[in-house]
């Protein structure tokens, strides 16, 4: 069992891993204002970017679903691992060598856990490797990959050999300290009837990466006529790290591409990602033994930032025979989770796009992705294949086919254009007939105002919960009568050194709401903005102090949300804020009094009524200065 990491090493972890980067991993950002970026949120479906982070404090927070943190939160979050874990994956990323309290930096991280699965998964793509690169055995690999046109180490995406030999894997990773308890759970090993066997014999392999760049499966393509086991393609079982319907092959190397260009190219096979890359085309990515789905097209939006029907392509390359018809329209029915323009490129001759670069150069595979068609066009005219046209009999049938494919499509103004094509395709004189059914069956009213609009539907989880069973109310963001209070606190986390002293001699009073009340209180149990904390470091030492769960997501919502302020935020506009602050607790100091010598009787209690009169006055002319001060700062 590890020891304790050395507090001072978490520090420096956190200290050199970038949010911004490690975040870019996985999320696709973009400039948002005030230092922030954002993007959409991998904690939850959205369609519309609420995922902001502020790399100049460290931090993450979703206003859609409320999740937020620091770069260690996020990792934990997104990959399901222990706060340990996340630390060392962080430490590997950064270079920083942990020490363990109470055992050096030698002490072995816990059994079975997800950096061990990772740490055994990388071991073993290394031994694969070394097997292509230097087993005679491994000949028909190599020639497997050199027929094909690729390096024959398979670089750069690190191919590899399962040698014979029922253990010689689970020996090697024996002898590298893993448990077989370890290999069974990677899914490296399997029971045999001698003992631990490998998964993978006399085979090339693909190491299968996540999005981060960890080896957490294998792909591995029969070579031998006698291979006992007749499946063309084996895959790593699914596994604590390994799951397939989320996995895509040559997404680590292809997600910046991805991002920069807008464009993910979906391939069938191993080879033709590698085909597609080595070709000039570096957004390819590949599922690994199953079909393209749900939570494939989860992760490649948030790398699309597909929020906007015209920003990005999905382009779907299929082979040319009947299997591969079936599978693009298969994609047609996924199609509608795409905001983006989705297309279809198909080779020529049934070929897939290794095969096309073998026969006609690297040349044709980019002319296949240049010579994409819209998928709903491909869809449809496929559909109308399969009916006789020349007769009445056909065209209205193959209408009654159709009709409710074209009603899917999302937008209105496309929609009707498809429509108008289809009354061509089919031969149909009556086109506005075609439209108006077509808008029918999409249920949209069949009026002239509709045409190029684009109704916008509500995204039910963009809207956070209002209240939290475990705290107060979560305030609203738009709140007005809130806006100083939550500009206030914002200042207090983000800028505490502008803040200063002036902020912590504000009264907890001042905040009316409850939540933010909290937030306030947490900034002063924690040594307030002149403690010397600040980024992460102040935003975890706050959330320990304040006991409400939905106040913690709170803290890290205010840390990165940007100030309204149209330039950097200044000592001048913080103590705005806080003047502005004070000025509304003095304005309700000043109600109150105003209301109790409305009831003081001037003649009966003349001493108690002159008395408060003097402090009326003097708060008056205090909330005047302090209305002043606070004028002057949001010039």
């Amino acid at each position: 069992m590890a020891g304790r990491i050395r507090e001072s090493d978490i520090a420096l972890v956190r200290d050199r891993s970038a949010i911004d980067d490690v975040v870019g991993e996985y999320v696709a950002l973009r400039r948002a204002g005030g230092g922030a970026l954002k993007g959409l949120c991998p904690f939850h479906d959205e369609k519309t970017p609420s995922f902001n982070v502020r790399p100049s404090h460290g931090t993450f927070h979703c206003f859609g679903c409320g999740e937020g943190g620091d770069v260690i939160a996020f990792v934990m979050k997104l990959d399901h691992l222990s706060f340990v874990e996340a630390v060392e994956r962080l430490a590997d990323r950064v270079g920083v060598q942990l020490t363990y309290e109470g055992g050096g930096t030698s002490v072995q991280r816990d059994r079975g856990t997800r950096s061990r699965l990772i740490d055994a998964h990388r071991t073993a793509a290394e031994f694969y490797a070394e097997q292509l690169r230097t087993n005679p055995e491994a000949a028909k690999a190599r020639e497997y990959l050199e027929n094909r046109g690729f390096e024959t180490t398979g670089a750069p995406f690190g191919c590899g050999y399962a040698p014979s030999g029922w253990d010689r894997l689970t020996k090697h990773l024996l002898g590298r300290g893993f448990e077989v308890q370890e290999l069974y759970k990677a899914g490296l090993c399997r029971e045999g009837r001698q003992g631990p066997t490998d998964r993978f014999m006399r085979r090339l392999l693909w190491p299968i990466k996540d999005i981060g760049g960890e080896v957490v499966g294998f792909g591995a393509r029969r070579l031998f006529d006698d291979d006992r086991i007749e499946a063309k393609y084996l895959n790593t079982a699914e596994s604590p790290i390994y799951k397939k319907s989320q996995v895509l092959f040559g997404l680590d190397l292809a997600k910046r591409e991805i991002a920069k260009r807008h464009q993910v190219v979906v391939v069938e096979g191993y080879t033709d990602v590698m085909a597609m890359h080595a070709s000039g085309v570096p957004t390819a990515v590949a599922t690994c033994g199953t079909a393209f789905g749900e939570e494939h097209i989860s992760v490649l939006r948030r790398l699309l930032i597909d929020d906007d029907a015209f920003r990005g392509e999905v382009i779907f390359t299929f082979d040319g025979d009947a299997a591969g018809q079936k599978a693009a329209l298969k994609a047609f029915e996924d199609d509608q989770r795409f905001a983006a323009q989705t297309y279809i490129a198909i080779a020529p001759d049934g070929m897939d796009p290794c095969e096309l670069r073998q026969a006609k150069g690297e040349a044709a595979v980019r002319d296949l992705v240049a010579r994409r068609q819209p998928l709903f066009a491909f869809a449809i005219r496929a559909e109308l294949d399969n009916h006789n046209l020349e007769n009445a009999e056909g065209r209205v049938e193959a209408l009654r086919r159709t009709v409710p494919m074209v009603a899917r499509i999302k937008e209105v103004a496309l929609r009707d254009d498809y429509a108008r094509q289809l009354a061509g395709w089919v031969g149909w004189e009556d086109t506005a007939t075609v439209v108006r059914r077509v808008r029918e069956v999409a249920g949209t009213p069949v009026t002239v105002s509709t045409r190029g609009r684009r109704p916008r539907q509500p995204d039910p989880a963009q809207a956070a919960l209002a209240v939290d069973v475990d705290g107060p109310a979560r305030p609203r963001r738009d709140d007005p009568q809130l806006w100083v209070q939550r500009e206030a606190l914002k200042a207090a986390l983000q800028a505490p050194a502008l803040a200063g002293p002036h902020y912590d001699q504000v009264s907890e009073e001042a905040f009316t709401d409850p939540a933010y009340r909290e937030v306030h209180q947490g900034i002063i149990k924690s040594g307030g903005t002149s403690s010397g904390l600040a980024g992460p470091a102040l935003i975890e030492t706050i959330a320990r102090n304040c006991p409400h769960q939905v106040v913690q997501s709170l803290i890290t919502e205010l840390a990165v949300e940007p100030l309204h302020h149209r330039r950097e935020p200044d000592v001048r506009y913080i103590g705005s804020l806080i003047a502005s602050l004070q000025e509304g607790l003095v304005a309700r100091q000043i109600a109150d009094l105003k209301s109790r010598l409305f009831r003081v009787n001037p003649v009966d209690e003349a001493d108690e009524y002159r008395a408060l009169f003097g402090d009326l006055v003097a708060l008056e002319q205090y909330r005047k200065s302090l209305a002043e001060q606070a004028a002057g700062g949001f010039e």
